[in-house]
C-alpha cells in the first residue's frame, strides 16, 4: 500500500462541471474608464458653451430687450388688450425705445387697438419720420386701429406722429391743456463772425468746395447759400404738409387753409380743434374708450397695457458724463432739419433727459 502510485489515490468525480476561470482585462477596464472621463468632461464644458450661444443668439435677435408690459387700466384678468405706446421727449434718431414698443405690439396677438400717447416738442426731420412709418406700417400688418391721445406737448414732429391715424374719423384727442401745431421745419443757423472778428479770431479751414460750409458759424451766409438751403427746407416743408392732408383729410380739400395754419404758430387745444387739427379735447381715458370701439370691444372687459424701460442709475450717470462729450458736440455742430417747437434744437440733444 506504501508504494501505490498516489495518482491511483484520488480519482476524478465522472461527470463533475470543470470550474470556469474568469480572468479581468485590466487593461480594457482602465480605457473605457478614461473615454468615459473624457465624455463627462466634454459634455461639461459643452453645455455652457452651447447655453451661452443660444443665450447669444437670443439677445441678437431680440428688439424689445429692456421693454416690459405694465398693467395700465381695465380688466386685469382679461386677454383682449389696448397697448398705450408712448412717444416722449425730444424725438432724434435711432428711436429704439419707441421701436421695441411697437415690436411687443406686432408680435402680441392680443392686442386688439393701440393708443400712442403724444408728450413731445417734435425733433429731426428723420426721427419723426421714422417714428410715422412704423406706426402706419404697425397698422397695417395688425389690421387694428389707431388713436392719439396728446399729453402737454405735441407739436411739430410730436403733430407729425400723431398723424399716423390717417383718415380715421375721431381719432386725435387732446387734453385741454395740451399745446400742439407748430407744423414747420427749421435748420438752426448762428452767426459768431462779428464776436471772432472783435477777438482777432478767423476761420481758416480748408475744404473741397465753400459750400461745403454752408451753415458754418463764423462766415456770414452767402446769398446763394441760403437760397440753397431755403429750397431744402421748402421740400420737407411740403412734405410736413402731404403729411398732415393724410391725417386731416379736410385740409386736402381745402390746402389754404392748412397754409394759414402751417406757419409755426402753437395753438391750444380749443384753438386746435376749432381749426380742426384734433378731433376731441379730452384725457387718454376717453382716447382708450374710443379705440375700444373702434375695435368692437368693451374698454370694461379689455386689459390696457403699457411699456416701460428701466433706467438704471448708472445709465444716468453715463448719460450726464456723456452729456458734453466731443462726439455730442460734433453731432451738435451737423447740420440738419427740425420738425421742433424750440429755438435750441441743436443742444437738447445732448442732455441726458432727451427722447430715450
Amino acid at each position: 500500500m506504501a508504494n501505490q502510485d498516489s495518482s491511483d489515490m484520488v480519482q476524478p468525480i465522472p461527470n463533475q462541471p470543470q470550474p470556469i476561470i474568469i480572468q479581468n482585462n485590466h487593461s480594457g477596464s482602465i480605457l473605457w474608464r478614461i473615454l468615459a472621463a473624457i465624455g463627462w468632461l466634454g459634455l461639461f464644458f459643452c453645455v455652457p458653451i452651447i447655453l451661452g450661444m443660444m443665450i447669444s443668439s437670443a439677445s441678437y435677435y431680440n428688439t424689445t430687450e429692456g421693454v416690459s408690459e405694465k398693467y395700465f387700466a381695465g380688466s386685469k384678468t382679461a386677454s383682449d388688450k389696448i397697448a398705450v405706446i408712448n412717444v416722449t421727449g425730444v424725438i432724434m434718431e435711432g428711436q429704439s425705445y419707441v421701436r421695441k414698443q411697437i415690436d411687443l405690439v406686432r408680435e402680441d396677438k392680443d392686442v386688439k387697438a393701440v393708443v400712442v400717447r403724444v408728450d413731445s416738442p417734435g425733433g429731426t426731420v428723420t426721427g419723426s419720420d421714422y417714428i410715422l412709418h412704423h406706426l402706419k406700417k404697425l397698422k397695417e400688418e395688425r389690421d387694428i386701429p389707431l388713436v392719439v391721445s396728446m399729453g402737454a406737448m405735441a407739436t411739430s414732429g410730436g403733430y407729425y406722429v400723431a398723424m399716423a391715424v390717417e383718415d380715421e374719423e375721431d381719432s386725435i384727442y387732446a387734453e385741454p391743456t395740451t399745446t400742439t401745431g407748430s407744423i414747420g421745419v427749421i435748420i438752426p443757423h448762428y452767426n459768431v463772425s462779428g464776436l471772432m472778428e472783435e477777438y482777432h479770431i478767423e476761420d481758416d479751414s480748408i475744404m473741397s468746395h465753400p459750400r461745403k460750409q454752408m451753415l458754418t458759424m463764423t462766415r456770414e451766409m452767402p446769398e446763394e447759400h441760403r437760397e440753397i438751403l431755403q429750397e431744402y427746407v421748402n421740400q420737407a416743408f411740403t412734405r410736413f404738409k402731404d403729411i398732415v392732408k393724410e391725417g386731416r383729410p379736410a385740409f386736402e380739400k381745402d390746402p389754404e387753409k392748412l397754409d394759414v395754419l402751417a406757419t409755426g404758430e402753437i395753438f391750444t387745444a380749443n384753438q386746435a380743434l376749432a381749426n380742426g387739427l384734433v378731433d376731441k379735447i379730452g384725457f387718454i381715458e376717453e382716447a382708450i374708450d374710443r379705440a375700444a370701439e373702434l375695435a368692437d370691444i368693451d374698454s370694461k372687459k379689455t386689459r390696457v397695457v403699457t411699456y416701460e424701460e428701466p433706467v438704471a442709475l448708472f445709465d444716468l450717470g453715463l448719460a450726464q458724463n456723456q452729456a458734453l462729450s466731443f462726439d455730442k458736440m460734433l453731432e451738435m455742430s451737423a447740420p440738419k432739419a427740425y420738425y421742433m417747437s424750440s429755438y435750441l434744437p441743436p443742444l437738447v440733444s445732448s442732455f441726458p433727459f432727451g427722447s430715450r
